[in-house]
């Protein structure tokens, strides 16, 4: 038999349910486009009748009558992809309009307070059972679409690498035919303008080819590593972009050490080198009339070769800067989003590290490569 003030209070309760419950659907904030809308009503009578059970049920009992609903409901609000905040708005709603109609009891508080706990107990228990069941849901949702656009980003990635295995040769062929005619060119007509600039034009359409071909996962044939040396490669670099460092007015200022030599591919470090000097030459043709290019070269407790390039074009947008390595992330309109992505890939196969850093005035991306490596390779 319930105690005399908790049998006051249940038939209290039983008599204001309709007027109660009419009352908390009132204030709940439900979206016209919510599935689940027509249900609102009937899941405030069930969570009442749990909350009038708190004088006949055990607490284990009223947990599991709580989780039941808790996970019917947040199942409704992951479908119906509802504002969470709305959600619990909507529940602690109902606790505050049974406080108010409590008030009619003219009893004072103190004397109801185990019951009022109880009832607190229901809508906490409730709301910690439905939240954390949303969530977990949400989770998985957004797992499941974050492992659907990483597959999908790989099937393209397979796809490209596919085309370029099979289309490279064709495009490559055209290209040396080019440049075995305009060698002729030279020979024939030493004084002839621009042969060398159509020359370099086609070595950097070369070079861009290369990028899709490394993409695809294929090595050439025959390509071995050696060693070679750095500092003899950057000025060969610079003497391949010359063209481009001359239009653009670029100011190349060097600091390098002495001998430094790497083992690796040397094609490929050549086309890093090529693509982070290019890019920078591109940024800054845009954005600056004072145009400056640093290369600082050194040697990391002679076990590491660190380069760094930088240009004193824009700072790099945060978000931006997170993705700056991923595949098809450009800011270029006719950017492939693969150069920067190739180019990590490459370091990474030399198990070394490319990293960007960027502030107002300096963008630089530091080179973290090994040396010598002969062993095992």
């Amino acid at each position: 038999m319930l105690p005399i003030m908790d049998n006051r209070l249940f038939s209290f309760l039983i008599s204001e349910r309709e007027q109660l419950i009419a009352d908390w659907t009132v204030k709940i904030i439900v979206s016209e486009d919510d599935p689940y809308r027509e249900k609102i009503t009937n899941s405030a009578e069930k969570m009442y009748e749990i909350i009038l059970s708190v004088f006949s049920d055990t607490k284990e009992e009223l947990e599991e009558h709580l989780q039941s609903l808790a996970f019917m409901v947040g199942e409704e609000q992951v479908h119906a992809n509802i504002n969470i905040g709305d959600f619990v708005f909507n529940v602690n709603s109902g606790r505050s309009i049974i406080y108010k109609h409590l008030h009619k009891m003219n009893v004072e508080w103190p004397e109801i307070q185990e019951a009022i706990n109880r009832i607190n107990y229901c809508f906490d228990t409730f709301l910690y059972y439905a939240v954390s069941y949303y969530n977990e849901q949400k989770n998985k949702i957004i797992e499941e679409k974050n492992q659907f656009i990483d597959s999908t980003h790989k099937d393209r990635l397979t796809l490209l690498g596919q085309m370029t295995s099979s289309f490279i040769h064709e495009f490559r062929n055209p290209l040396t035919s080019i440049q075995g005619f305009i060698q002729l060119l030279k020979s024939e007509h030493e004084d002839m303008k621009y042969l060398d600039i159509i020359s370099s034009e086609l070595g950097q359409l070369n070079f861009r080819i290369s990028q899709f071909l490394l993409l695809s996962k294929k090595e050439l044939i025959g390509k071995e590593k050696s060693l070679f040396s750095l500092n003899k490669m950057i000025d060969e670099v610079l003497n391949f972009l010359y063209p481009s460092i001359l239009d653009t007015n670029v100011r190349i200022i060097m600091e390098v050490a002495d001998e430094m030599e790497l083992y690796g591919y040397a094609d490929e470090i050549r086309q890093v080198l090529i693509n982070i000097i290019f890019n920078a030459i591109d940024v800054l043709s845009q954005y600056r009339t004072d145009p400056k290019i640093e290369i600082k070269g050194c040697f990391v407790n002679d076990t590491h070769i660190k380069i760094e390039i930088s240009n004193n074009g824009p700072v790099i947008p945060d978000q931006l800067l997170k993705t700056i390595f991923e595949p098809f992330v450009t800011t270029k309109t006719l950017g492939t989003g693969l150069g920067l992505f190739v180019c990590r890939e490459i370091i990474e196969k030399h198990k070394g590290i490319l990293a960007c850093s960027s502030e107002p005035d300096k963008t630089s991306f530091i080179m973290l490569l090994p040396l010598l490596r002969l062993e095992n390779e």
